[in-house]
Order: structure tokens, then C-alpha cells, then sequence
């Protein structure tokens, strides 16, 4: 079917809230390439969304998953378990930077992951709030709805969110909050909200996903270790988007030296294959009782199978080091476009996690919300597909495969400059 055809019976079957305004629909793809049901080559700049750090269908993903698929789909692994998920959970506990010995749960998504954290950190210490952050994204379960700090599109129609979801400042210096502020804001939410003896977690992404790709500095995550452990909270780390070697390192957290109690991930832990996971200090995972965990699809065989290709092509290709180089090339381009548009301010990046801001006026860092729209509206129509973010919707996010070719990135970041010449035009032309 092409794409007119595939259009129709979206509008008539797919339910308004799930639909994608996108038109094209994707029929085959590559590394950081996507061909649509038209036979259009689009450059892919969002990765699913952060999922495909390793590219679409890595040869050695496809590999595992095919030969898995000849010997187990499912079993669910409380009935009968299988030796993907104890490989998967033995990598993880190796890799990851908790507290101790670290402990491993699998699940299906990020926002599963999230409910889960929050569910064994109240078993872990008899607590029920939480501390989350403005911006923060964690998902879009009713768990996780309350813990975003962003009201639309996630929460705006579903009525009353689940209690026991306390709020503090994110610090993102280029919107008026400073570190300080933010760890005075979240030390008056305990005071004065989240009192500590009914507090069970903090949770904050250690870079924003959703709300912009603004990195903590390494002192304010040391900072929100030291309150956790004062006042006998766990400190939870949601690695959904910035882990799996997007910042240039596994995690995100490493960057900082901090070790936390739990860190969630998922994305691009399998390269498209739906996993995640809640990774934790042995004694807190082991918290909850028998059976209290899981779920009939969590940690399937397949995308086991495809957890366990990814960890090895990181050591076999050195991902990390992509991931680093990445960034640079990135970097260097941002710093062109924001001496040659107005329009462009905050270039920023952790490895190849990697973002600039659309303003209207960069002397005031006045958000410019629809003018991101419309690059990327434009970018799609060049044959790119780019993603914007952010608590003012003007952040436009890099979310290309680490492993992508050069001459596929340059012809993507080529793109975005033309789009941006055609919308606003350049100091050069001016």
C-alpha cells in the first residue's frame, strides 16, 4: 500500500490521540536512513525517539533476534524462565552504576520502569511520596503522568492524577534558574510539602529529555545524593533517554560520579526490540515480596536477545567513542548556525546528546516555539526528520543514530541550514 492509501485507513481506524500527523509511512529502513511506502529516502534525525543509538536493524541485532526466534517467542518468565533474561540482568548489574551489588527487574517500557522504581522504593523504605522535577518526562501511565513536570499534551484530558507527587526546580541557568535556586527550591519542597519521613524517592533525569536536553551540573546530582541520604530517601535516576551511550558514556549519571539506589533505561537498550529495566542496590530490589513484580510480556525473549547484541556491539565497536565524536561535529556545526541566525541561541550538548534553542530575541532568551514547528515541518519536507522538545516547545533536539555515516549526518545538518535560511533567512544574507 503507499502512502494516500495507508493515510485513509489511518484517519478511519487509528484513534485520534494515537495518530501520527505524520504522512509518510515508513516501509524499510537502515542505519540512520528510513524509505517511506512511496519509496522516498528520509534521513532520520529522531531515532524513534531516542531508541536506535545503534542505528536501525544493527545487522547484529537482527542476527540475535532471528535466532531466537527460532527457539523461544514466550513464556512469560514468572511461569518458566529463560536464559536470556538472567544474561540480561547479570550485564546489567555489571554495567551499571548503582550503590553495591546491583539487582536487575525487566519490563516493557520506560514509563514501566518508572512505576516499578517508584513501587520498589516504597516497598525499600516504607514511604510513600515522591520528588520529581519541572521539565522532567517519565512517561505516560498515570504514575508517571503525575511525576512529568509538564502538564500538555501527556496529562491535559485524563482528570485527576494519583497523589503523593512533589514538584522542585530543575536548574537550567538560561531560563533563570540556577543551581542554587533549584536546590533551595527542592529544600523547601521537603519543608514545606514532601516531608521527608513520608518521602520515598527523588527522581530526576540527569539530563532533561523531553523537557529541552539541559544537563544537571555534576554538583547538583551530588548534591540531591547527600539530601537523599540525610533524610533516608532513595535517589532514582531515569536513564530512559539519556542512557545506552547517548552523552558518551553508558549512563548519563557517569558523567557526574554519583552512584544512585535505582536507575531506569530502556530505548535504546535494544535497539527498537520493546525492554527496559530497573536496575537498583541488591537490598532495595529485593525489598518487595514473592511475585510482586513483572508482567506477562516483561523481559521477552527476543528483545533479550536483542539487549544482549547491543552490550556487545558497544565493546565491539566503541560506541562510546562514536558517541563522543558525535557531539564535536555537532557542536561545531551549532556554533555556526548561531553566529549566522538570530534565531538560533544555547547550543549545547553531552556527547551527542545535542540540542540548540529557536529564540525571537536572543538577548532575552524569548522562546520560539513556532518557529520550531515549522523547521521541522520544513526538514520533513526536504526528506529529514527532525524533533523539536522543551517545557516552551522551541528546543530542537539531535537524535540521529550514533553510528550514522558522515556523509548522511552532513547531508542531514545541511538540510536543517537550508530550512532555516528558507523560514528566517542568515546575517550573511540580511
Amino acid at each position: 500500500m503507499n502512502n494516500a492509501q495507508l493515510n485513509e485507513l489511518k484517519q478511519r481506524y487509528v484513534a485520534n490521540g494515537a495518530a501520527s500527523p505524520a504522512t509518510q509511512f515508513a516501509d524499510r529502513a537502515e542505519n540512520a536512513l528510513i524509505w517511506d511506502a512511496d519509496g522516498n529516502r528520509i534521513i532520520d534525525f529522531a531515532g524513534g525517539i531516542g531508541v536506535l543509538n545503534v542505528g536501525h536493524r544493527h545487522p547484529k541485532v537482527v542476527e540475535a533476534v532471528k535466532a531466537q526466534l527460532d527457539k523461544v517467542m514466550h513464556t512469560c518468565q514468572t511461569v518458566m524462565p529463560y536464559e536470556g533474561y538472567v544474561k540480561v540482568a547479570e550485564r546489567l548489574s555489571q554495567v551499571t552504576p548503582v550503590r553495591g551489588h546491583a539487582k536487575v527487574m525487566l519490563a516493557n517500557s520506560g514509563a514501566e520502569a518508572l512505576e516499578n522504581a517508584v513501587k520498589i522504593a516504597r516497598a525499600a523504605t516504607g514511604k510513600n511520596n515522591v520528588i520529581c522535577f519541572d521539565g522532567g518526562y517519565h512517561g505516560r501511565t498515570f504514575m508517571t503522568m503525575a511525576m512529568n513536570g509538564k502538564v500538555a499534551p501527556y496529562a491535559a484530558d485524563f482528570g485527576s492524577m494519583p497523589g503523593n507527587v512533589f514538584r522542585a526546580p530543575y536548574p537550567v541557568p538560561y531560563h533563570g534558574v540556577s543551581e542554587d535556586e533549584a536546590i533551595r527550591g527542592l529544600k523547601m519542597a521537603i519543608k514545606t510539602d514532601a516531608n521527608p519521613r513520608d518521602t520515598a524517592a527523588i527522581v530526576l533525569e540527569p539530563v532533561l529529555g523531553e523537557g529541552g536536553f539541559y544537563p544537571a551540573p555534576a554538583s547538583f546530582l551530588k548534591a540531591i545524593r547527600e539530601i537523599c541520604d540525610e533524610h533516608g530517601m532513595l535517589m532514582i535516576v531515569d536513564e530512559v533517554q539519556s542512557g545506552f551511550g547517548r552523552t558518551g558514556k553508558l549512563f548519563a549519571i557517569e558523567h557526574s560520579g554519583v552512584e544512585p539506589d535505582i536507575i531506569t533505561m530502556a530505548k535504546s537498550m535494544a535497539d527498537g526490540m520493546p525492554i527496559s529495566a530497573v536496575v537498583g542496590t541488591d537490598k532495595v530490589m529485593d525489598a518487595s515480596g514473592p511475585n510482586s513484580l513483572g508482567g506477562t510480556y516483561t523481559g521477552n525473549p527476543l528483545s533479550c536477545a536483542a539487549t544482549l547484541a547491543v552490550l556487545d556491539v558497544f565493546e565491539e565497536e566503541n560506541i562510546l567513542e562514536k558517541s563522543m565524536a558525535l557531539g564535536d561535529k555537532l557542536a561545531k556545526r551549532f556554533s555556526q548556525w548561531q553566529s549566522d541566525f538570530d534565531c538560533v541561541d544555547n547550543a549545547r550538548n553531552m556527547g551527542a546528546m545535542a540540542a540548540i534553542d529557536l529564540v525571537s530575541d536572543k538577548s532575552k532568551h524569548t522562546p520560539d516555539a513556532d518557529l520550531a514547528a515549522a523547521l521541522c515541518k520544513k526538514a520533513r519536507e526536504k526528506g529529514l526528520i527532525l524533533l523539536s522538545c522543551g517545557l516552551y516547545g522551541n528546543t530542537i533536539r539531535f537524535l540521529m543514530p550514533v553510528t550514522i555515516e558522515d556523509e548522511i549526518l552532513e547531508e542531514g545538518l545541511d538540510i536543517v541550514e537550508a530550512a532555516l535560511k528558507e523560514l528566517v533567512g542568515s546575517k550573511a544574507t540580511a
